[in-house]
């Protein structure tokens, strides 16, 4: 509690200081000249952020939503030059948007504490993805490229209202590009390369989109395409080649129909092609952890295919001057991906996957006023499949060499939510919102253990094709009735405070990687009363906070503090065995978070900008009741919960997230003007396994972007350069068993499988629109 307080008064003193900064920046404001008639970027970027998130009839401010939102608009992704939710990872406290790497595109998000170590694509994500008002209902294929995004919304703390499905840690609302009434088109070019010897080659992007009136007042269509070609960053030391080579392409089209002066219907559909090799996996043992160097002999590959559509209707309605809104969503996701999981330059470990995925959502919802009750009530369905296929190639020398162990299964996922928000206007200034959302999920699941297939009496088999056989079925559902409460008071024209709780649950489910039958019945039978399920996880959330913006938005000061209070946590228990890696879900403990947030944005004239961020979060457990400390598959079954198991961290918990960056404008006179971006942004070491085994190395982020605005309208080049410091990031830190010996070398720490994200790299890119 001694370091949550003095953190309380670091940000306090931290606000003083920006505070005292920001009545500069006003009375800089008062007394500077006007410019000229050109809207500066630092203008632009003043413009008020709605956010959709909330569902009711129009996008609200950002500043008026009780609840800690950090929110992009399309200006400032463009700034960033964001390409997948991954880049924007860096630019929020207390969240972690990373792509695990065992498998292309698949998420592991973090926020406030919530987060997963593990690709098992049955576990719910702890942080919901809500693509167009659609939730997705897995985390695979999310950190994939993106492009046309109008907006990104960061929500933390449990959402389970209003988003489609109940998360824990938060949600990331995307939005794409709608279609204009107005004729407008644009196109980028851009390429970007590694600047430090020995790594790879050019990555290049190319992404257009036209969008008009097809029937003036009636029809406006869109469409865009988006293409990327990598020659890979990275140099794989077993052959020396590049490694990390891609290509993505997405095409995207879109209507808006307008037959009435109060009916709409917007429909989207996408279509996208990603394919390239396998992750750049790093063995610790045999290479440092702050070096890009790895050496593997299979270079995987991952082929992936989706197809997302979306149809809208808005119905504006006499009754409480409401709109009735229907969104249908359909996603089909096909992945076909191989991995080197020895992470080593011999054939040990190799573990290819085929995952096929449908979903089908369905929310009705009306939202309307009744003086001075606002009420937000829906109905939300989701049916999706789920069909996994795994394979372990590993060395078994009674079986003859290396031998498939397959494995994986088949699961049909119900969800059906029944919601309702009511927020009730007291004063001009104090207002109270209550929610209330019951939830039903049903899992019914075939799966098939990952052992070695010549123990099955057959020489391999897939679980998608239907030859391999059922271990075990089961089914099991869970009816969950979770509350909400927030209360806002307006201090005056600048200032809200607020205060909520929230109830939270993530559903229970099914592991489909059970590498060690044997071992899992005995931990069911030990400490999960004999169930093959894992049960549901919940939270209370109680969240404080004060958002300020003044007249014109030339200071923005936002806070909030948070407790949260998780019980039944589910966690992903992975150790290293004979098999590789196995990995256990149970519900292992409870634990508490309290932390801290505060952003600001401060203009100090129409050219200069100065943001920055502090998050903080002290995270504890308060009961054990599994032995997380163990590092084997024998600690599993024979260790007891120690008291060095309280002392372990949260995984995915970084104690401390903050950041600074600038913008300047300078105008060029006839030549046009110099548009300056630069962003820093640190992320502490923190835990990626349970037994803290493995973990992050602590990330100093550096971006830069400088942009010429040509005298001609619309057309700007920019130099842009990513991760500065050249900071050596990964997707995550298994503990495997195969070391540095097995080449005759000492090891230089424990063996991993580290997938590695891309380091230092300078671009460039030609930007037309009109």
């Amino acid at each position: 509690m001694s370091k949550f307080k003095a953190a309380l008064r670091g940000a306090g003193c931290i606000a003083t200081i920006l505070t005292m900064g920001s009545q500069i920046a006003i009375a800089q404001e008062e007394t500077a000249p006007e410019e000229n008639e050109r809207k500066t970027a630092v203008q632009r970027m003043l413009d008020t952020v709605t956010v959709t998130a909330t569902k009711q009839k129009d996008p609200e401010n950002v500043q008026d939503i009780a609840t800690a939102v950090t929110a992009f608009n399309a200006e400032t992704l463009d700034t960033l030059k964001v390409r997948n939710l991954e880049d924007v990872s860096y630019n929020a406290p207390n969240v972690v948007l990373a792509d695990i790497g065992t498998v292309k595109g698949a998420a592991n998000f973090a926020m406030r504490g919530f987060g997963t170590n593990s690709s098992i694509v049955t576990i719910d994500p702890t942080v919901g993805v809500v693509v167009d008002g659609i939730p997705l209902g897995v985390a695979a294929g999310v950190v994939l490229d993106m492009f046309d995004l109008d907006s990104i919304e960061i929500l933390r703390g449990p959402q389970g209202i209003l988003q489609g499905r109940n998360t824990v840690g938060g949600v990331v609302a995307v939005n794409t590009g709608n279609p204009t009434s107005d004729f407008q088109y644009s196109v980028k070019l851009s390429t970007e390369s590694p600047i430090d010897d020995g790594r790879g080659g050019f990555n290049s992007y190319v992404q257009g989109t036209v969008s008009g009136p097809i029937v003036p007042d009636k029809l406006n269509g869109k469409l865009a395409a988006y293409f990327n070609k990598d020659e890979g960053y990275f140099k794989n030391l077993a052959n020396n080649q590049n490694h990390g080579e891609a290509e993505a392409t997405i095409i995207r089209g879109a209507l808006e129909f307008l037959p009435t002066d109060n009916f709409t219907m917007l429909a989207k559909i996408e279509h996208s092609n990603f394919d390239g090799d396998g992750p750049a996996s790093q063995n610790r043992a045999l290479y440092d952890r702050n070096s890009f160097d790895f050496a593997i002999d299979n270079t995987g590959f991952y082929d992936v295919k989706s197809t997302f559509g979306s149809l809208r209707m808005d119905w504006d309605v006499d009754f409480g001057d409401g709109t009735i809104t229907n969104i249908t969503g359909y996603r089909q996701y096909e992945a076909d991906t191989d991995s080197d999981i020895d992470s080593l330059p011999v054939a040990i470990f190799d573990g290819p996957s085929v995952l096929d995925q449908k979903q089908f959502t369905n929310e009705l919802r009306y939202n309307g006023s009744f003086g001075d009750m606002t009420v937000t009530s829906g109905l939300f369905y989701m049916d999706q499949t789920i069909e996994l296929a795994e394979t372990r190639w590993i060395p078994v020398a009674a079986l003859g060499g290396r031998t498939p162990f397959p494995g994986g299964g088949i699961q049909d996922h119900q969800t059906t939510g029944l919601f309702t928000q009511l927020e009730y206007q007291f004063t001009d200034k104090f207002s109270m919102q209550g929610g209330l959302r019951y939830t039903i999920e049903e899992k019914d699941v075939d799966v098939t253990y990952i052992i070695p297939a010549l123990l099955r009496g057959i020489p391999n088999c897939s679980v998608i094709e239907g030859t391999c056989p059922t271990d075990f079925s089961d089914k099991k559902e869970w009816n969950v009735l979770t509350p909400k409460i927030a209360m806002e008071y307006e201090v005056n024209d600048s200032g809200l405070l607020y205060a909520s709780y929230n109830k939270g649950f993530r559903s229970g489910g099914y592991n489909f990687r059970l590498t060690n039958p044997t071992v899992s019945a005995a931990l069911d039978a030990q400490i999960n009363n004999g169930n093959k399920y894992f049960d549901k996880e919940s939270i209370d959330a109680f969240e404080v906070g004060y958002k300020f913006e003044s007249d014109g938005g030339s200071v923005l000061l936002n806070s909030a503090v948070f407790l949260t209070k998780a019980k039944d946590m589910q966690r992903e228990i992975n150790v290293s065995s004979p098999t590789g890696v196995s990995q256990f879900i149970y519900n292992t403990a409870d634990a508490e978070m309290k932390g801290l947030e505060l952003e600001g944005r401060f203009v100090l004239s129409d050219n200069f900008l100065i943001t920055a961020n502090l998050g903080y979060i002290d995270a504890e457990y308060t009961d054990i009741r599994f032995p997380i400390s163990a590092v084997s598959v024998t600690e599993l079954t024979t260790a007891t919960v120690q008291d060095s198991d309280y002392d372990l961290e949260l995984p995915r918990t970084a104690k401390y997230t903050y950041g600074i960056g600038a913008v300047w404008d300078q105008s060029l006179g006839n030549a046009g003007s110099l548009v300056s971006t630069v962003n820093f942004q640190h992320r502490d070491k923190n835990p990626y396994t349970d037994n803290n085994a493995g973990f992050f190395n602590a990330a100093d982020i550096l971006n830069f972007n400088v942009a010429w605005n040509t005298p001609k309208d619309g057309l700007s080049v920019s130099l842009y350069g990513k991760n500065m410091f050249d900071e050596v990031t990964a997707g995550g830190d298994t503990q495997t068993p195969f070391a540095a010996e097995i080449l005759g070398q000492q090891s230089l720490g424990p063996p991993t499988f580290s997938p590695l994200n891309k380091g230092r790299l300078i671009g460039i890119e030609l930007s037309f629109k009109g």
